[in-house]
Protein backbone atom coordinates (compact mmCIF):
# COMPACT_ATOMS: atom_id res chain seq x y z
CA UNK A 1 0.00 0.00 0.00
CA UNK A 2 1.05 3.63 -0.46
CA UNK A 3 2.05 5.28 2.83
CA UNK A 4 2.78 8.97 3.42
CA UNK A 5 4.08 8.65 6.99
CA UNK A 6 3.98 6.61 10.17
CA UNK A 7 4.69 8.41 13.43
CA UNK A 8 3.81 8.52 17.12
CA UNK A 9 2.16 11.48 18.79
CA UNK A 10 -0.83 12.32 20.96
CA UNK A 11 -4.26 11.71 19.53
CA UNK A 12 -5.57 15.20 18.78
CA UNK A 13 -9.20 14.50 17.96
CA UNK A 14 -12.14 12.18 18.75
CA UNK A 15 -13.08 10.85 22.20
CA UNK A 16 -9.54 9.41 22.35
CA UNK A 17 -7.94 12.89 22.35
CA UNK A 18 -4.89 13.20 24.55
CA UNK A 19 -3.84 9.54 24.40
CA UNK A 20 -0.53 8.38 22.89
CA UNK A 21 -1.20 7.04 19.41
CA UNK A 22 0.69 5.65 16.42
CA UNK A 23 -0.58 7.22 13.19
CA UNK A 24 -0.48 5.40 9.86
CA UNK A 25 -1.20 8.00 7.19
CA UNK A 26 -2.06 6.58 3.78
CA UNK A 27 -1.48 8.45 0.53
CA UNK A 28 -4.27 9.57 -1.79
CA UNK A 29 -7.66 11.24 -1.50
CA UNK A 30 -10.53 11.61 -3.95
CA UNK A 31 -12.01 14.65 -2.17
CA UNK A 32 -10.73 18.23 -2.09
CA UNK A 33 -12.14 19.88 1.03
CA UNK A 34 -11.73 23.65 1.15
CA UNK A 35 -10.10 23.59 4.60
CA UNK A 36 -7.99 20.43 4.13
CA UNK A 37 -4.82 20.42 6.24
CA UNK A 38 -3.42 17.24 4.70
CA UNK A 39 -2.96 18.11 1.04
CA UNK A 40 0.59 16.79 1.23
CA UNK A 41 -0.93 13.29 1.35
CA UNK A 42 -2.60 13.55 -2.06
CA UNK A 43 0.47 12.30 -3.94
CA UNK A 44 3.81 10.65 -3.29
CA UNK A 45 4.45 8.43 -0.33
CA UNK A 46 6.17 5.07 -0.54
CA UNK A 47 5.11 1.51 -1.13
CA UNK A 48 5.01 -0.63 2.01
CA UNK A 49 3.67 -4.12 2.59
CA UNK A 50 1.22 -4.77 5.41
CA UNK A 51 4.01 -6.61 7.23
CA UNK A 52 6.34 -3.59 6.95
CA UNK A 53 3.62 -1.29 8.28
CA UNK A 54 2.90 -3.65 11.17
CA UNK A 55 6.60 -3.88 12.03
CA UNK A 56 6.90 -0.08 12.13
CA UNK A 57 3.78 0.23 14.30
CA UNK A 58 5.20 -2.33 16.72
CA UNK A 59 8.53 -0.48 16.80
CA UNK A 60 6.81 2.82 17.68
CA UNK A 61 4.17 1.31 19.93
CA UNK A 62 5.57 -1.94 21.33
CA UNK A 63 3.08 -1.98 24.21
CA UNK A 64 0.08 -2.22 21.90
CA UNK A 65 -2.18 0.76 22.68
CA UNK A 66 -3.81 3.04 20.12
CA UNK A 67 -3.30 3.14 16.34
CA UNK A 68 -5.08 5.47 13.93
CA UNK A 69 -5.38 4.78 10.22
CA UNK A 70 -5.83 8.09 8.41
CA UNK A 71 -5.04 9.88 5.16
CA UNK A 72 -5.97 11.20 2.70
CA UNK A 73 -8.81 8.75 2.38
CA UNK A 74 -7.56 5.37 3.61
CA UNK A 75 -10.50 3.40 2.20
CA UNK A 76 -9.22 4.07 -1.33
CA UNK A 77 -6.75 1.27 -0.49
CA UNK A 78 -9.42 -1.00 1.00
CA UNK A 79 -8.10 -4.24 -0.50
CA UNK A 80 -4.81 -4.02 1.40
CA UNK A 81 -6.05 -1.96 4.32
CA UNK A 82 -8.77 -4.30 5.60
CA UNK A 83 -6.31 -7.20 6.19
CA UNK A 84 -3.87 -4.77 7.86
CA UNK A 85 -6.55 -3.55 10.26
CA UNK A 86 -7.40 -7.16 11.08
CA UNK A 87 -3.71 -7.87 11.83
CA UNK A 88 -3.49 -4.81 14.06
CA UNK A 89 -6.62 -5.80 15.98
CA UNK A 90 -5.38 -9.38 16.36
CA UNK A 91 -2.06 -8.03 17.64
CA UNK A 92 -3.85 -6.30 20.52
CA UNK A 93 -4.05 -2.72 19.24
CA UNK A 94 -7.08 -0.47 19.58
CA UNK A 95 -7.56 0.70 15.99
CA UNK A 96 -9.23 3.92 14.84
CA UNK A 97 -10.13 4.56 11.19
CA UNK A 98 -10.55 8.17 10.04
CA UNK A 99 -12.69 8.25 6.88
CA UNK A 100 -15.07 10.52 5.02
CA UNK A 101 -17.66 7.77 4.68
CA UNK A 102 -17.76 8.26 0.91
CA UNK A 103 -16.56 4.68 0.38
CA UNK A 104 -18.42 1.58 1.66
CA UNK A 105 -17.47 0.64 5.22
CA UNK A 106 -19.13 -2.74 5.70
CA UNK A 107 -15.85 -4.65 5.30
CA UNK A 108 -14.08 -2.77 8.08
CA UNK A 109 -13.43 -5.21 10.98
CA UNK A 110 -16.10 -4.83 13.65
CA UNK A 111 -13.55 -4.09 16.38
CA UNK A 112 -12.21 -1.01 14.54
CA UNK A 113 -13.57 2.35 15.71
CA UNK A 114 -14.75 4.21 12.62
CA UNK A 115 -14.51 8.01 12.90
CA UNK A 116 -16.64 9.20 10.00
CA UNK A 117 -16.12 12.79 8.85
CA UNK A 118 -19.43 13.79 7.22
CA UNK A 119 -18.75 16.71 4.90
CA UNK A 120 -20.66 19.93 5.54
CA UNK A 121 -21.75 22.57 2.96
CA UNK A 122 -18.70 24.85 3.22
CA UNK A 123 -16.27 21.96 2.70
CA UNK A 124 -16.90 21.96 -1.05
CA UNK A 125 -17.60 18.23 -0.85
CA UNK A 126 -21.14 18.40 0.53
CA UNK A 127 -23.25 15.36 -0.32
CA UNK A 128 -20.38 12.89 -0.72
CA UNK A 129 -21.26 10.90 2.41
CA UNK A 130 -22.73 7.50 1.54
CA UNK A 131 -25.91 7.30 3.66
CA UNK A 132 -25.80 3.50 3.54
CA UNK A 133 -22.77 3.69 5.81
CA UNK A 134 -25.05 4.69 8.69
CA UNK A 135 -26.08 1.04 8.82
CA UNK A 136 -22.42 0.02 9.06
CA UNK A 137 -21.89 2.04 12.24
CA UNK A 138 -21.56 0.29 15.58
CA UNK A 139 -22.29 2.06 18.89
CA UNK A 140 -18.55 2.53 19.46
CA UNK A 141 -18.13 4.42 16.18
CA UNK A 142 -18.01 8.22 16.02
CA UNK A 143 -19.40 10.81 13.60
CA UNK A 144 -17.49 14.05 13.10
CA UNK A 145 -18.47 17.32 11.45
CA UNK A 146 -15.82 19.90 10.58
CA UNK A 147 -17.50 23.31 10.75
CA UNK A 148 -16.51 26.66 9.31
CA UNK A 149 -19.73 28.66 9.70
CA UNK A 150 -23.39 28.76 10.66
CA UNK A 151 -24.60 26.80 7.61
CA UNK A 152 -22.24 23.95 8.49
CA UNK A 153 -23.43 24.00 12.09
CA UNK A 154 -27.12 23.87 11.13
CA UNK A 155 -26.50 20.97 8.75
CA UNK A 156 -24.58 19.03 11.42
CA UNK A 157 -27.21 19.77 14.07
CA UNK A 158 -30.06 18.62 11.82
CA UNK A 159 -28.17 15.55 10.55
CA UNK A 160 -27.45 14.52 14.13
CA UNK A 161 -31.07 14.81 15.15
CA UNK A 162 -32.66 13.34 12.02
CA UNK A 163 -30.43 10.27 12.13
CA UNK A 164 -30.72 9.94 15.92
CA UNK A 165 -26.97 9.49 16.20
CA UNK A 166 -26.78 9.92 19.96
CA UNK A 167 -29.60 7.43 20.49
CA UNK A 168 -27.67 4.93 18.37
CA UNK A 169 -24.82 5.28 20.85
CA UNK A 170 -22.48 7.13 18.51
CA UNK A 171 -20.31 9.93 19.83
CA UNK A 172 -20.96 13.07 17.75
CA UNK A 173 -18.11 15.56 17.33
CA UNK A 174 -18.45 19.19 16.23
CA UNK A 175 -14.99 20.45 15.28
CA UNK A 176 -14.18 24.03 14.18
CA UNK A 177 -12.07 24.02 11.02
CA UNK A 178 -8.59 25.53 11.17
CA UNK A 179 -7.37 27.96 8.54
CA UNK A 180 -5.29 26.22 5.88
CA UNK A 181 -2.58 28.86 6.24
CA UNK A 182 -2.55 28.60 10.06
CA UNK A 183 0.94 28.80 11.55
CA UNK A 184 2.66 30.25 14.56
CA UNK A 185 -0.04 31.13 17.07
CA UNK A 186 -1.43 28.12 18.94
CA UNK A 187 -4.84 29.49 19.82
CA UNK A 188 -8.45 29.64 18.65
CA UNK A 189 -7.80 32.73 16.48
CA UNK A 190 -6.63 30.19 13.88
CA UNK A 191 -10.13 28.64 13.65
CA UNK A 192 -12.54 29.53 10.85
CA UNK A 193 -15.36 29.30 13.38
CA UNK A 194 -14.83 30.71 16.87
CA UNK A 195 -15.12 27.79 19.34
CA UNK A 196 -16.88 30.06 21.84
CA UNK A 197 -19.56 30.93 19.28
CA UNK A 198 -19.97 27.27 18.37
CA UNK A 199 -20.26 26.33 22.04
CA UNK A 200 -23.00 28.92 22.54
CA UNK A 201 -24.96 27.60 19.54
CA UNK A 202 -24.67 24.04 20.82
CA UNK A 203 -25.85 25.00 24.30
CA UNK A 204 -28.76 27.05 22.96
CA UNK A 205 -29.95 24.20 20.72
CA UNK A 206 -29.22 21.43 23.23
CA UNK A 207 -27.39 19.46 20.57
CA UNK A 208 -26.35 15.96 21.73
CA UNK A 209 -22.79 16.46 20.51
CA UNK A 210 -19.32 17.13 21.86
CA UNK A 211 -17.25 20.20 21.01
CA UNK A 212 -13.98 18.79 19.67
CA UNK A 213 -10.89 20.95 19.21
CA UNK A 214 -7.85 19.72 17.29
CA UNK A 215 -5.68 19.37 20.37
CA UNK A 216 -2.42 18.88 18.47
CA UNK A 217 -2.80 22.33 16.85
CA UNK A 218 -2.89 23.93 20.29
CA UNK A 219 0.16 21.99 21.49
CA UNK A 220 2.38 22.40 18.41
CA UNK A 221 2.56 24.95 15.60
CA UNK A 222 -0.63 24.27 13.59
CA UNK A 223 1.37 24.03 10.36
CA UNK A 224 3.62 21.28 11.72
CA UNK A 225 3.27 17.81 10.16
CA UNK A 226 3.96 14.47 11.80
CA UNK A 227 2.55 15.44 15.22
Amino acid sequence: MQITEIYKSLQGESTYAGLPCVFVRLTGCNLRCSWCDSEYTFYGGRKMTAEEVLDEVKRLGPDEGLVEITGGEPMLQERELVPLMRQLVDSGYRVLLETSGERPLERVPAEVVKIVDVKCPDSGEFGTFNAENLEALSPHDEVKFVLSGRADYEFARDFTRQNRLAERGNAVLFSPAFRKEARGARDSSQCLLDPQELAEWMLADKVPARLSLQLHKFIWDPSLKGV
